[in-house]
């Protein structure tokens, strides 16, 4: 009888880890970066291979977003949209990576669709990518004036989640830094 007994507990803790593992939302993988200097970095710029971008060019502009994109990304085109209008809006300064990608295929997207950042950093190999936690494209980070994450959004942008975690929490921040 105990026999039959062991296997069957084992089959009901499978059975709970399972049910706790699809009740979780998948665009809230915590990151350990929140609140955290963001990781340096000094990468070519997608236009303009001579040039470089960093993180040191992101704290003139004070509050920025950091959005991790890609050509090849379906879902990076469904935000597109919304990033084009906050450009036009100069609702935030918009700074990309662009991830894992081929550089003539990100610039045709960007002249096709519009480009919405300020400037686009290219990492080709992924690395700056994997140090800032990226999961996959497209993600979007928050940076305050002193470089210190303060909000990922995973997945694509809608304009609900600007209005209601975003645009919140860049005025929280623009009022900080008075």
């Amino acid at each position: 009888m105990m026999r039959l007994l062991i296997p069957f507990g084992i089959f009901i803790v499978l059975i709970g880890f399972l049910g706790i593992g699809l009740g979780l939302n998948p665009r809230e993988v915590p990151s350990p970066l929140i609140n955290k200097s963001a990781p340096d970095f000094e990468l070519p710029m997608l236009a303009d291979p001579g040039e470089s971008l960093g993180l040191e060019d992101f704290k003139a502009d004070g509050v920025v977003l950091f959005n991790v994109w890609a050509s090849w990304c379906v879902a990076c085109r469904h935000e597109h949209p919304l990033l084009v209008s906050l450009a036009r809006q100069n609702a935030i300064p918009i700074y990309g990576l662009n991830y894992k990608d081929e550089r003539p295929a990100a610039l045709q997207w960007l002249r096709q669709l519009g480009n919405p950042y300020k400037a686009s950093a290219f990492d080709e190999d992924g690395r700056v990518g994997i140090d800032w936690g990226v999961y996959g494209v497209p993600e979007t980070f928050l940076v305050d004036a002193r470089g210190v994450i303060r909000y990922k959004h995973t997945g694509p942008l809608t304009a609900e989640a600007w209005e209601t975690e975003l645009l919140p929490r860049i005025r929280q921040l623009r009022e900080q830094e008075g």
